[in-house]
């Protein structure tokens, strides 16, 4: 397999968690090619409407399109800018990347710069460094020509493009969770070519997940759909290191995760099991408590209440610039909601 171009113009979109609008604006235009109806809110969030064909409940398909990145928060007067994380960094992968800013005039590159190694004490050779002994470099000469061309707030992503590898594996910054708001699209495209579903089919790329499920939570309250579906990624548990007993059994090519568990509805549930056996994909099965991390735990509090369901993509490296995922579990997953879509039945009753 190879990326598909509207995953690809995804991955390569710069949008943090408050400021999506560049890959937003990708995912509308191509949801155009197919949707009845696409739209965006002041939240930043954007929807694709399916129109259903004989009654049934409305379904969302929910996917963050925002990603981790940095945003400036001083500029000293030596030229060097301070920052904090958009999202949950490990500080030890940001040491010595290359980095866009994006800035009234446009992006400017930058590194992520620290003490060298050689000028550390033994001690502090041994200690994980804290986002604060880290800088970033824009070549300023100064702190006055800094500032002419960064701005307190203005935000960073990592720099790299899309590879592809063997086997049908793409690595990317991004992945999180380009990945989820591409399956929604991609679900909601398939229901379209096939005839429709039974209810309206709404993809969503929601925004701000990684700070504050602020995309999601909206979103909910104003579809008010009768079932919804949260796609994310979540940990392949085929890498050195992960304790299987631990995370689940969760391989490269093992397909979409379905998830089960205390906040999400086990009918939903079920009948993604149900549709992933009746239409041959391969699936595998992983279960929580309490909390999924994952826009399900906004979506399924919102006005009365929302059935829920979760689907992931197993993917490696999670929160990297080298995030990789294996694409047939990406078209697996899609396949999966879409069948789950087509399949719901009109007078399916959530109530227990």
């Amino acid at each position: 397999m190879t990326l598909p171009p509207v995953l690809r113009s995804l991955l390569t979109a710069h949008g943090p968690s408050g400021y999506e609008a560049a890959p937003a604006a990708v995912w509308r235009e191509a949801a155009r090619s197919f949707a009845d109806e696409v739209e965006g809110d002041v939240m930043g969030s954007s929807t694709a409407r399916v129109a259903g064909t004989g009654g049934g409940p409305s379904l969302a398909v929910v996917g963050h399109v925002d990603e981790i990145g940095l945003i400036v928060t001083h500029i000293e007067d030596s030229g060097f800018l301070r920052f904090i994380g958009v999202g949950g960094w490990d500080t030890q992968i940001l040491i010595g990347q290359r980095i866009v800013l994006a800035t009234r005039n446009g992006p400017l590159a930058g590194v992520l710069g620290k003490k060298p190694i050689h000028l550390l004490t033994q001690d502090d050779r041994k200690k994980v460094p804290e986002l604060k002994e880290l800088h970033i470099d824009i070549g300023a000469k100064d702190g006055d020509e800094a500032r002419s061309m960064v701005r307190i707030g203005d935000v960073a992503v990592i720099d790299g493009e899309p590879l592809e590898m063997p086997n049908g594996r793409v690595v990317s910054r991004s992945m999180d969770n380009r990945l989820g708001c591409f399956v929604a699209f991609e679900a909601a495209r398939l229901v379209a070519e096939g005839g429709g579903a039974g209810g309206d089919v709404i993809a969503v790329a929601a925004v701000q997940e990684e700070v504050s499920f602020g995309g999601s939570r909206t979103i909910a309250h104003r579809l008010d759909p009768g079932v919804a579906i949260a796609v994310d990624v979540t940990h392949a548990t085929d890498a050195p290191g992960i304790d299987e007993s631990q995370h689940g059994r969760h391989h490269f090519g093992s397909g979409p995760v379905i998830e089960r568990g205390s906040t999400l509805h086990p009918k939903v549930s079920e009948l993604l099991i149900e549709a992933a056996e009746a239409e041959g994909i391969p699936h595998t099965i992983a279960a929580s408590a309490r909390s999924t991390g994952t826009d399900a735990d906004a979506i399924f509090t919102a006005r009365d209440g929302v059935p829920t369901g979760l689907v992931s993509v197993p993917l490696r490296y999670m929160h990297s610039p080298v995030e990789m995922v294996q694409l047939d579990d990406v078209e697996n997953a899609a396949r999966l909601i879409a069948a789950f879509a087509r399949r719901l039945p009109a007078d399916v009753s959530f109530d227990r």
